[in-house]
């Protein structure tokens, strides 16, 4: 018997960029290749500090493989795309350049503007939820270990005592800048977080994200404003997620997830007035396996796949 041969998708990648509130954002288009119907469309970008390098490729090439156009593209101030000052997160502003991405994606003559769904993860999964609630054109909804409220998230992380300093350490920055000095920055992550403060005070994630750094996201930086934090503390999707009510929305978490807390996130899904919704807890991972891991992240991409295709359609 012969050895059974796996077949890689056949995906096309187009650099694309388009304005958002006058500033260039670039990210790249992925078309499944050969495809001659009009397509639906997903636009998805990353979490914290991400890039669109960093790991979205795997989910996006998992998705086009089922005959939906993919937009992947990095924030104003990140990576590719323009945007001062650098490093600076506004989760409002990360959600009007995913409102941006859908009018662009819409706009191309591939795609079907009537069929558009949003894919988010960490961060960026939270965004997502806040989209479909507001956002007519979103008709499909996949959240990958999100981010859902900011303040408990931050408060448990680090630790009564440790999140005093980060308060601290917010309050200076706020002073400094009031002053008319430079924003500061904070480590992403640091090998020590007992000694230094990081948004995410996790010392697995260092090695993680230096390797995606090395192997195919140079333009990742481990850093983001503290100002980004103190807005990250007036983050929630609770008020928003009420209103999911008539779309289709999937969470993908993991069942040991430390860092966006998966209590915190069933409770977000449970909330979700849609009756079209579904959690997938993948049992054994944690949030950064779907990181280190290809085979986790197929794991993960492969139910949010099967949920754009069952509600955009698809194989185009």
């Amino acid at each position: 018997m012969s050895a059974q041969t796996v077949t890689e998708p056949q995906i096309a990648t187009e650099p694309v960029e388009f304005q958002s509130k006058g500033t260039t954002v670039r990210g790249n288009l992925y078309l499944p290749a050969g495809a001659t119907d009009t397509l639906p469309g997903v636009v998805m970008a990353g979490g914290w500090c991400y890039v669109k390098e960093l790991v979205l490729p795997r989910y996006a090439t998992a998705i086009a493989d089922r005959g939906i156009a993919v937009l992947a593209f990095d924030y104003r101030t990140f990576g590719a795309s323009d945007g001062e000052p650098r490093l600076d997160i506004d989760p409002w502003g990360q959600i009007e350049d995913y409102r941006n991405a859908l009018e662009f994606l819409g706009d191309d003559a591939r795609v079907d503007p009537d069929r558009l769904g949003a894919w988010g993860i960490s961060y960026s999964g939270g965004h997502v939820l806040i989209l479909g609630a507001i956002e007519e054109r979103v008709k499909c909804v996949v959240s990958t270990i999100p981010v859902v409220e900011g303040e408990m998230n931050m408060r448990r992380v680090h630790g009564e005592e440790r999140y005093k300093d980060l308060l601290d350490l917010i309050a200076k920055d706020r002073r400094s800048r009031y002053e008319g000095n430079e924003p500061g920055l904070i480590p992403f992550h640091v090998d020590d977080p007992t000694k230094e403060l990081a948004t995410w005070p996790f010392p697995d994630s260092g090695p993680v994200f230096e390797k995606l750094k090395e192997t195919g996201a140079p333009n990742f930086e481990n850093y983001s404003t503290i100002e980004s934090v103190e807005r990250m503390l007036a983050y929630t999707v609770f008020p928003y997620v009420k209103r999911l009510g008539k779309t289709p929305t999937m969470m993908v978490l993991t069942e040991n997830d430390h860092k966006t807390l998966v209590d915190l996130e069933i409770e977000a899904f449970n909330q979700i007035a849609s009756p079209d919704k579904r959690c997938e807890i993948l049992p054994s991972l944690s949030h950064g396996s779907l990181y280190e891991d290809a085979r986790h992240t197929r794991t993960a991409a492969t139910p949010a796949a099967e949920w754009f295709e069952r509600h955009l359609g698809g194989r185009g």
